[in-house]
C-alpha cells in the first residue's frame, strides 16, 4: 500500500478549503451589497417614474428581475459557503484526532451505553474520550447504531474478513468520506431508524388509485366552484362542492390524523437520509461487501435515494397543512387527505424496503468510520484470525486511546496451552491500562478495524471485563456485590459457544485477604476449565501464588517502578515473574503524609 501522511493531506486540503471559503465570503458580501444597492435603486427608480415619467411604469420590472436573479445567485453562494464550512470542520476534526485533541468534541454514543454490558463501561466503549467517539463520524443514526452494535458484539471471523476488505477499499477514499460529511445541513441526525423501519413495515392503508383520483377531482371541483362564483356569481356549485368535501374530510379525518401522526413521528430529516443514500449509491466500490450493500440501495431498478426523496416531498407537503391559510382551506381542498393517501401509497410500494435500506446504509457508514481510523493510523495492521482458540498473540500492543507519543508497547501471548497471565505490580504502574488495551484491541479486531499493535493473531473471543465496576447507592448494591455479579456473567459467558477472554482488574479487592485468595483461585480455575483465557491483575502478592498452582496454564508477570530523586518512575514494561516492590508508602510520602 502506498505510504501516506494523513496529517499533511488534511492540512493541504484545509488550506485549499479556507482559500475557497475566503472567496465565497467575498462573493457573499459583494452580492449582499449589490442586492441592497438594487433594492434602493429600484425604490428611487419607482419614485422617479411615478412622479415624473409615469408612462415608463413597465420598467419597474427591470430592477425587480435583477433583484430576483442576484437573490438566486446569493442563495447558491450561501449554500456553497455552508458546504465548505462543513468540509473544513471535517478536516479539522481529523487533525484533532491526529493531535490527540478530539476527546469531548464528537459523538460520545452515551445513549448506547448499558451499565450491565459485560465490557462496554470497563473498556470505555462509550462516553467522552471513548472508542466510539474516536471512531464515529456517521451522519445518520443508522450509521451510529450500526457502529455501536459492532462494538458491543463480536462478529464471526468470516464476517470480519469481509469488513476488513471493505475497510481497505474505503481507506484511501478521502473524497468519499468528505462527501458524506458535507451532505445536508450540519445538524445532528434526527432520522430514527427503528421508528422509520417499523412505520414502513406496518401494513399500509389500502389506497385504490381511483380513490386518489376522486379526492383530487373533488378538490379541483371546489376550486372551480370558487372561480365560478368569482367570475359569474354562481354560488350553487361552490355550495355543493363545499358540502361534499366537508363530508369527505370528516369521514376520513381519523385516517388522516393517524397516518399523519405516524409518518411525522418516524420520518424526520428525510432529506439528509436521501442525500446520504445518494452519495453511497454513486461511489464505485470494489470490495464484495460494499458492492452487496450498495446493490440493496439500487435494487429492482429503483434508487433508495430517489424513493426517500419522494417520501420527503410528500411529508413536507403534508406538514405544510399546518400553515394557517392551508389549515383553513384544508377541509375544502382536502390537502392533508391527498398527501396522506399519497404517503400510504408510497408505503404500500416501498415500505418493506425501508429497513433494508437503513441497514445497508448504516453498515456502509460504519465501515467508512473504520476506514477513516485505518487511514489516520496507517501503521496499525488488521489482525490475523485463527481457528486455534483461545488465542490472543500480540506483538507491540498498545492502547488505541493513548497518543503514540505516550503509549508503551508490550508483547503478550495467550493460547489454549497458556491461558492465564497473573499481573502484579504497584499502583499506577500500568496494570489497568494493559488490561484495557487487550480488551479494546480485541473489540476492534472483531468489529473489522485495524488494531494498535505491530502484529495480532486472534481467535474468535467473547470478551468479558471487570475493570470499572461501581456500586449503586440507589440500588443498594455494594461494589463487592456488583463485582461478583459481573464475575458471574463472565463465568456464564465462558460456558457459551465461543471461548472467553476475561479481563479482571484488582480481582475481589472488596473483601478480606483470606476470602479474596480463596475466591480468586476458584474463579481462575473455573474459567480455565471452561477453555477461557485472560488476564488477572492484583497488587496483593498472595494472589500471585495462584499462577504457581495453575502451571503450566498460568504464569506471573509484573510491572515495577523505581524511586529517583524522590520521584517515582514507571517504565510500563511487562516483565516475567511476580513483582518484588511496592510503592504505596512512597506515594503517601510524596504527597506529604507522615508514614
Amino acid at each position: 500500500m502506498r505510504e501516506h501522511d494523513p496529517g499533511r493531506e488534511y492540512e493541504r486540503r484545509l488550506e485549499g478549503l479556507r482559500q475557497l471559503e475566503a472567496r465565497q465570503k467575498r462573493m457573499d458580501a459583494g452580492l449582499g451589497y449589490l442586492m441592497v444597492f438594487l433594492l434602493l435603486a429600484g425604490v428611487v427608480f419607482v419614485i422617479w417614474i411615478l412622479t415624473v415619467r409615469t408612462r415608463l411604469i413597465a420598467w419597474v420590472a427591470l430592477p425587480a428581475l435583477l433583484l430576483v436573479i442576484f437573490g438566486v445567485m446569493h442563495e447558491r453562494v450561501i449554500r456553497a459557503l455552508r458546504r465548505t464550512a462543513r468540509a473544513i470542520a471535517f478536516y479539522e476534526r481529523g487533525l484533532a484526532r491526529l493531535r490527540d485533541q478530539w476527546a469531548g468534541s464528537g459523538e460520545s454514543g452515551e445513549r448506547f451505553a448499558n451499565p450491565n454490558h459485560v465490557y462496554a463501561r470497563d473498556l470505555d466503549v462509550f462516553g467522552k474520550g471513548s472508542v466510539f467517539e474516536l471512531l464515529c463520524s456517521s451522519r445518520t443514526n443508522s450509521g451510529q447504531e450500526t457502529l455501536a452494535e459492532w462494538l458491543l458484539a463480536p462478529a464471526n471471523p468470516d464476517e470480519v474478513r469481509l469488513r476488513q476488505a471493505a475497510v481497505d477499499d474505503l481507506r484511501n477514499r478521502l473524497d468519499f468520506r468528505e462527501g458524506l460529511a458535507v451532505v445536508g445541513e450540519d445538524i445532528r441526525a434526527e432520522v430514527k431508524p427503528e421508528l422509520l423501519a417499523a412505520w414502513g413495515e406496518k401494513k399500509a392503508q389500502a389506497v385504490p388509485g381511483a380513490m386518489r383520483i376522486a379526492v383530487f377531482a373533488l378538490a379541483a371541483f371546489w376550486v372551480f366552484g370558487v372561480a365560478a362564483w368569482a367570475e359569474w356569481g354562481s354560488w350553487q356549485i361552490l355550495l355543493l362542492a363545499t358540502v361534499i368535501n366537508s363530508v369527505v374530510s370528516y369521514k376520513f379525518r381519523e385516517l388522516s390524523e393517524r397516518s399523519a401522526g405516524a409518518v411525522e413521528g418516524a420520518a424526520r430529516d428525510l432529506r439528509l437520509l436521501s442525500q446520504v443514500f445518494g452519495r453511497l449509491e454513486r461511489e464505485p466500490f470494489s470490495a464484495p461487501k460494499l458492492s452487496a450493500l450498495q446493490a440493496v440501495l439500487r435494487s429492482e431498478g429503483l434508487r433508495a435515494s430517489d424513493c426517500i426523496a419522494r417520501l420527503n416531498r410528500r411529508v413536507e407537503l403534508l406538514i405544510s397543512s399546518r400553515n394557517l391559510i392551508v389549515e383553513t382551506l384544508d377541509r375544502f381542498v382536502l390537502w392533508s387527505l391527498q398527501w396522506c393517501l399519497s404517503i400510504e401509497a408510497w408505503r404500500e410500494k416501498h415500505g418493506l424496503s425501508v429497513r433494508k435500506w437503513l441497514e445497508a446504509s448504516g453498515e456502509i457508514e460504519a465501515l467508512s468510520d473504520l476506514a477513516a481510523y485505518a487511514y489516520e493510523n496507517p501503521a496499525d495492521p488488521f489482525p490475523e484470525f485463527t481457528d486455534d482458540a483461545p488465542c490472543f498473540d500480540a506483538e507491540g500492543l498498545a492502547h488505541p486511546l493513548l497518543p503514540e507519543s505516550r503509549a508503551v508497547r508490550n508483547d503478550l501471548k495467550l493460547t489454549r496451552n497458556f491461558q492465564l497471565m497473573m499481573i502484579s505490580g504497584p499502583n499506577m504502574a500500568g496494570k489497568s491500562t494493559l488490561v484495557r488495551a487487550v480488551g479494546v484491541n480485541a473489540v476492534l479486531a472483531q468489529c473489522g478495524a485495524p488494531v494498535r499493535a505491530r502484529r495480532l493473531r486472534i481467535s474468535r473471543l467473547a470478551v468479558g471485563a471487570s475493570v470499572c465496576v461501581l456500586d449503586s447507592l440507589q440500588g443498594g448494591i455494594s461494589r463487592f456485590y456488583a463485582e461478583i455479579a459481573r464475575l458471574k456473567l463472565i463465568v456464564d459467558m465462558a460456558r457459551g459457544g465461543s471461548p472467553a477472554l476475561f479481563l479482571l482488574d484488582e480481582l475481589l479487592q472488596g473483601t478480606n485477604s483470606h476470602d479474596r485468595r480463596t475466591g480468586a483461585e476458584a474463579i481462575a480455575r473455573s474459567l480455565l476449565e471452561r477453555g477461557a483465557a485472560g488476564l488477572i491483575t492484583t497488587h496483593d502478592l498472595a494472589l500471585a501464588e495462584i499462577a504457581e498452582l495453575l502451571r503450566p496454564s498460568a504464569a506471573n508477570f509484573h510491572f515495577e517502578d523505581r524511586l529517583e530523586n524522590g520521584k517515582l518512575i514507571f517504565d510500563y514494561r511487562l516483565s516475567p515473574g511476580p513483582v518484588q516492590t511496592s510503592n504505596a508508602l512512597n506515594l503517601m510520602r510524596s504527597i506529604g503524609l507522615d508514614v
